[in-house]
């Protein structure tokens, strides 16, 4: 067989050659009609759809913006996920090489001195020994090439199997910039109400230092005992004392966030500032469209097609393995000159290699990718699940909040009211200031409650973004194509050491 015939039979066994196994087809997932907790519900702060990648502009904040640009620059674990995308990436290249030949060239020297040396050659008898009365130098240059053709597709599939697992680490990515990003806003808000926080227990120290002092005033006067100076400093002491509790919750918030975006503790100082009062809430839009925003769903779903293409790389383990070699060179005396025609040699092959019993190696291998493929499925429809309780569960807590938040309002309305009139009575005598104490502390506690209320608000706000994906889309996923490469930079990255 001639040389050239190497590569017509390769050209006809890639025309001939199949891919073995089920090709891909996204199975079914539970998908609702309808929001169930979205019905007849009016956001108090309603915001257009949620920004692409700067999700968190809708709280317009210039310094979490800052913050959370840092995010992807610098957090360490969405460094960890980025290289693991890079390693997936070269995974898929790696298995790629399979597709093509492997070439060695071995080039020799030889010094002999005196007779008998057999000398190689392409004459009538292809060899013979050469008679030198002194010593001589003979070189040989050598090429080989192999190569199995991807006659079934296993290594397409193989191919197929790790860009889809390139796929599920660039979702796992998004995923992990997303959770930072909702974890540095959570955590932002959480900062802020315990700003807001120290102002409440500010003012009311103040107010209870009032307080203290009309009752003094009242026992200079001889018309209270001293009981009730006793007891208006105990309350305002304790007052200080929470006040100056507030500092150890935000020391962590702030550490917290410096983690966040990759610095230690000592290079990151947030300034006082208190929580918003309006508490923005994006539309959840049409229930459908969840599965192409959510990365963690479009993860579960890419990691099908890659158990789905182990399949077909288990099945093509029944089909024999065709190997093509060919082999060619020149050996002689540089004096007769080495690449003439005469010294020329080479050599073709091809050969077939098919296991006849293993056991039952390969029917297990095939029944276990079949069930990975299966749980891959039940993971992937379990994670759709998850995503619309996730929402749902945001969209209830949004809206009863929002009706709590305006019936604690109406609660620290009334409380001020009533503490303004028994502060009044007090003065004139008319109540005693235990009424006064009762009165302060239902304020306070009002206070705190409303406070409380409009933090869980926030906190409900960034995960309902969240559990809609941020903004993200499917399209943003690289595709097959731009993992693999064309056919032309394929070979290009093969040939380049």
């Amino acid at each position: 067989m001639r040389p050239g015939r190497l590569a017509a039979l390769g050209a006809a066994l890639l025309c001939a050659a199949c891919t073995v196994g089920p090709d891909y087809q996204r199975p079914s997932a539970p998908v609702a009609a309808a929001y169930k907790e979205q019905k007849g519900w009016k956001p108090a702060a309603p915001s257009d759809a949620i920004p692409r990648g700067a999700w968190w502009a809708i709280y317009n904040d210039p310094l979490l913006d800052s913050l959370e640009r840092q995010v992807n620059v610098s957090n360490q674990t969405v460094k960890e996920y980025e290289a693991a995308y890079r390693s997936a990436v070269a995974l898929t290249h790696e298995a790629q090489g399979g597709l093509f030949p492997t070439l060695s060239v071995t080039p020799d020297v030889t010094r002999s001195n005196g007779g008998g040396v057999r000398s190689l050659g392409s004459g009538s008898s292809g060899s013979g020994f050469r008679g030198s009365s002194g010593p001589f130098t003979e070189y040989s240059l050598e090429g080989s090439a192999s190569w199995v053709p991807d006659v079934w597709g296993r290594i397409r599939r193989q191919v197929e199997s790790q860009a889809a697992a390139a796929q599920v680490n660039a979702a796992d990515l998004a995923n992990a910039q997303l959770s930072a990003q909702a974890t540095l806003a959570t955590d932002y808000f959480g900062l802020r109400y315990e700003d807001s926080l120290q102002r409440l227990l500010e003012q009311t120290v103040a107010a209870y230092r009032r307080a203290l002092q009309i009752t003094e005033n009242q026992y200079k006067a001889g018309t209270i005992s001293r009981v009730d100076v006793v007891t208006a400093e105990a309350q305002l002491q304790g007052v200080v004392a929470q006040l100056a509790g507030v500092g150890v919750q935000r020391a962590q918030y702030e550490h917290a966030i410096a983690m966040l975006i990759g610095k230690t503790p000592d290079q990151l100082s947030i300034p006082f500032s208190p929580l918003p009062n309006a508490v923005p809430v994006v539309p959840a839009g049409v229930p459908s469209t969840l599965l192409e925003r959510r990365p963690d769903i479009a993860a579960a779903e890419r990691a099908m097609q890659e158990q789905n293409a182990l399949i077909g790389y288990n099945i093509a383990a029944f089909y024999p393995t065709i190997s093509l070699t060919a082999t060619g060179g020149f050996a002689g005396n540089p004096i007769s000159g080495l690449l003439s025609v005469a010294d020329s040699l080479w050599s073709i092959g091809a050969s077939a290699t098919q296991n006849l019993f293993e056991g039952g190696t390969r029917t297990a291998a095939v029944q276990a990718a079949r069930a990975t493929y299966e749980q891959a499925v039940a993971t992937y429809r379990q994670t759709v699940l998850t995503a619309f309780q996730q929402v749902e569960d945001e969209l209830a807590a949004l809206r009863i909040l929002q009706n709590q938040a305006a019936a604690e309002d109406n609660a620290v309305h009334a409380a001020q009211r009533a503490l303004d009139v028994v502060l009044n009575e007090y003065r004139a005598g008319t109540v005693a200031y235990t009424s006064v104490i009762t009165q302060q502390e239902t304020l306070l506690s009002d206070q705190q409650s409303a406070l409380a209320v409009q933090q869980s608000r926030f906190i409900a706000s960034v995960a309902l973004v969240q559990a809609l994906g941020g903004g993200w889309a499917a399209s943003e996923l690289p595709s097959e194509d731009s993992i693999t490469g064309t056919p032309l930079q394929t070979l290009r990255r093969v040939a380049t050491p």
